[in-house]
Order: C-alpha cells, then structure tokens, then sequence
C-alpha cells in the first residue's frame, strides 16, 4: 500500500461528509416552512368549517291598524213607559271610536215582539267622522202582549276609505208593562188587558222547619186596565182547560204542580177569587206543610192565576214565590242531677246540661249563664257539634246574693243554615234560702251578777291526752271509763282544765 493511501480516503471521508452537510439546513428550513404551510391551511379550514352565528336583530312590531270603530252610547225610548199596543220610538246614540272615518253607515233593527214603523227597521245613517257621535231615531210598535224586558237587536254595518266592510251586533233591551191605551193614529184602537201579580207575600210561621204546618198569605193585584173575571188561584201551577185562547171542557188542571217539599192540607191547591177590577188587590191565602224530608234551603213555588179577560179569552198569569226552609237545633237545658241547697252568701254547684233533642247533628257555639241577683263563676264554656241525642255538661258556681226565687239565664249562640247568628235563650229557677247563722254567747251569762239563768255548759271540745288516760285508769278498776254523755269529755278529779267553763248560780238581778 501507498504510503499516502490513508490520507486520501480521510479526504475523500471529509469531503463528502461536507457535501452532506451543507443543504442539511436548507432541507430542515423547507421542512419547517412546508409544516407551518400546513398548520395555517388546517386552521383556516376549521374557521371556515365553524358555522356562522347570526346575530339577531331588532325588528319592528305590527304596524296598527287604522280603522273606524263604532259603539253604542247609550240609547232610550220615547215615551219612557213602553206598554202594549202603544207606537214608541227608540233613540239610540252611537259613537266612532276608531281612528278612521266610517262610511255609508246604517243600521238595521229586528225584534219578535216590536214591530218597526214608516224605515222597515232599516236606517241610512251615512258617513261617521271618528270621534263624532250620532243619534238614531226608530219608530216601533208594540205588536204582541208581553211584561218585562223586551229584546231588540241593531245590526251595524260600514265600511272604511279603503272600502273593507265592517259589521257589528248589538242587543237592546227595553222595559214593557202589561197593558195600556194605545195612542191615536190614523185608525184609533183602544187596548186593554189584565195583569195579575204577586206584591207580597208571608208565612204565619218564621222560620219554617220540616213538619210545620203553616199559612201562606198572598197579596195579588191586577195591574192591568182590564177587569179580570173569575180568577181562580192554583198553588203548585197548573192551568184552565184552553184551546188557542178559548175555554174548552174539562175544567181547571191544579194536579200538576210540584208538591215535592210544600203539599196543601185542609184544601186543596185551587181557590177561586172571584172578580178582580183594574188597579184592584186581594188576600189570598192557603194552607200549606213542610215535608219531613225537607232538608234546609231555598225553594221556589209556582203559583198560577187563570181568569177571563173582558173578550172571555182564557188568560194564564204564572208567578214564582220563594220560601226558606230552615233546620234550627232542639235543645233542652236542664240540671243533669238534684242540685244541693242554695244559701245566701254561700257558693253552691249549678249542674247543667245541653241535651240534643232533634233528629239531625247540631253544631252549637257558647253557652253562657247569667243572674241579676248572683255572681256566677265558670259560666261560659264552647259546646261544638252535638249528636242526635247527645249532650253537653258544665259545672258552675252560684254565690246567691237575696233569698227568694231565683232566675238563672241560659244563652246558646250558634249560625243557621243561611249563615246567620242566631241565638237559643232558656231559663232555669232555683230557690234560695237565708243563710245559716251561728249564735254568739250572751256576754252577761260570763260572771255573776249580770241577771240571767242557770247554768252554762261549754261546747263539746277536743279530748286532751290526760283525760284519755284518766278514763283508762278508770277502766283498770273497773269503774265507768266512757266518755260524758252531754258530749263534755271527762276530766279527773282536783285538775282543772284550761277553758273549761264552772256553772255559775243565777244572779240576783243586783250589779
């Protein structure tokens, strides 16, 4: 081998290890560059892949409408008082409450008992500026025989500058009374008619309560202008054989009526009343019971009145009374054992007692006693629901204040059952006597001297142990160990007990 072999593949080593590394950094700049491409080209496809959020923004509301709006103001009638037979005229007020003009305005009226005059019902009313108001003049007659509130329906129709038509509906009511003349027209009629009515009426027993026996009595009064003729009174309802009108056999029908809660007894349900003149009034009356089974409440009862009018027609006249039916609590207040001797001055035990003696609970509120002549203690206690049957107690003290009779008032609140305060009030009567007082020695009877009589015992007093032991002496020696029979204990000779009373000879009558 050449001496300079190795020296040339060191070179040759080193120069293509220089070639290699030199576009080392170049190559690692491209590779950076190309990955940071990258980088952005991901970042900008997540942004654009990201859905677009869309932010809201304010939008105006509804724009209003601009309309003409019309309303009725207030209408009346023309003669106020309205009656059959009679042409009247309804004045109705209208008014545009919108905010456009209303054209070609008009009103129609419809009515099943008014008839209307000269228009039709109909009513060209025209153009209504908004805000401005209008009256409608409508002649009308009343065409059938009706009492009380009469409907009338006005139909609004119009349109506004764009020619949309608007329509509107609306309900008038007018107050009619039974009968009048009508006024003169071209062909004057006279119109008349009865009308008979119910002004009052009352039971002989308030409050009424299942099982009483009670008399209804009636005011009624012939409203009408027209004599009423051979009126007959059916209680429960029920009416006379008629055929349009006219009267046919078979008499007066008064079985139909309801006598589920009020059945008549005595008579039955029809009366007859005889005539009855235009303005006149009559007491009609009938006796009537409750049913047991009627349990508390309000029940109407139809009445009617069937008569002739002066063309002989058949006429039914139909009116509704009411009548409360109550359920009051039976109760009776008493002592629930022999009280003991009253004395004046002295307290004594009042015991009284609550029994229920109806067929039904009854819830029952305080119950107080009081006296004007004594002072009573615990007299107020809450008795609360009572059974049928059942019973409440209550233990009081009287301290009496004058001997004599004396009264000891009782009261029980409670609510009924249409929620009003009611109140059960009783009475319960003791006798009194005079207190007991015990005598006070007479001072003159204590020393000699003073006058007076014979001798003074003491009272009966407590055995002291010395005499119990003397009487057991005594008993050892078979000698009288008993106690005194006047109730004084025995003493024992030569001792002399403290208060013990020595019998004093009667005095002389000298000081």
């Amino acid at each position: 081998m050449k001496p300079g072999f190795p020296r040339f593949v060191s070179l040759s080593i080193l120069l293509v290890l220089l070639v290699v590394a030199i576009p080392a950094p170049a190559y690692a700049n491209a590779l950076l560059r190309t990955s940071e491409r990258s980088h952005k080209s991901s970042v900008l496809q997540q942004i654009t892949d990201t859905p677009t959020v869309e932010i809201p923004t304010e939008t105006s509301g509804p724009v209003p409408v601009v309309r003409p709006q019309i309303s009725v103001q207030n209408y009346r009638t023309k003669p106020d008082n309205v009656q059959y037979g009679e042409n009247f005229t309804l004045i109705v007020k209208l008014r545009n409450e919108g905010e456009a003009q209303a054209f070609n305005v008009q009103a129609t009226f419809t009515s099943s008992d008014f008839v209307p005059l000269r228009n039709g019902g109909v009513n060209i009313v025209g153009d209504l500026v908004a805000g401005n108001s209008m009256d409608i003049d409508q002649p009308m007659t009343v065409a059938n025989y009706v009492y009380g509130i009469v409907s009338v329906a006005m139909t609004l129709s119009y349109s506004d500058m764009s020619g949309a038509v608007y329509s509107e509906q609306f309900t008038l009511n007018i107050r009619v009374t039974g009968g009048g003349v009508s006024v003169a027209t071209s062909t004057p009629t006279g119109v008349k008619s009865s009308q008979l009515v119910i002004t009052s009426y009352a039971a002989s027993i308030d409050p009424l309560q299942p099982g009483e026996q009670f008399n209804l009595a009636m005011t009624v009064q012939n409203t009408g202008n027209a004599k009423a003729q051979r009126v007959t009174m059916i209680v429960g309802g029920g009416s006379s054989g008629t055929s349009n009108g006219t009267a046919v056999p078979g008499g007066v029908s008064g079985g139909s009526g309801e006598f589920t809660n009020f059945a008549p007894v005595g008579a039955s349900n029809v009366q007859t009343l005889g005539d009855l003149g235009a303005g006149e009034a009559i007491q009609a009356k009938q006796d009537l019971i409750v049913n047991v089974s009627t349990n508390p409440g309000a029940y109407p009862m139809k009445v009617t009145f069937s008569y002739l009018n002066d063309k002989s027609e058949v006429i039914n006249d139909e009116q509704v009374i009411t009548l409360l039916v109550y359920s009051l609590p039976t109760v009776d207040v008493s002592f629930y054992r022999p009280p003991d001797p009253f004395y004046v001055g002295q307290p004594s035990a009042l015991p009284i007692q609550v029994v229920n003696l109806g067929k039904r609970l009854s819830v029952l509120g305080t119950l107080k006693l009081t006296s004007p002549n004594g002072t009573i203690e615990n007299g107020t206690g809450l008795i609360g629901s009572l059974d049928a049957g059942g019973y409440f107690t209550l233990d009081a003290l009287i301290v009496p204040e004058q001997s004599g009779k004396m009264n000891i008032e009782i009261s029980i609140d409670y609510t009924d059952d249409f929620n009003q305060a009611r109140t059960i009030t009783r009475q319960l009567e003791i006798e009194v006597m005079e207190g007991i007082v015990e005598p006070t020695p007479d001072p003159s009877l204590g020393g000699g001297g003073g006058g007076g009589g014979g001798e003074v015992i003491s009272g009966a007093t407590e055995e002291t142990t010395l005499q119990k032991v003397w009487r057991f002496v005594l008993g050892l020696f078979g000698l009288d160990s008993a106690r005194p029979s006047n109730g004084t204990p025995g003493v024992s000779p030569g001792i002399e007990e403290p208060g013990q009373v020595v019998p004093v000879k009667p005095g002389t009558g000298k000081g």
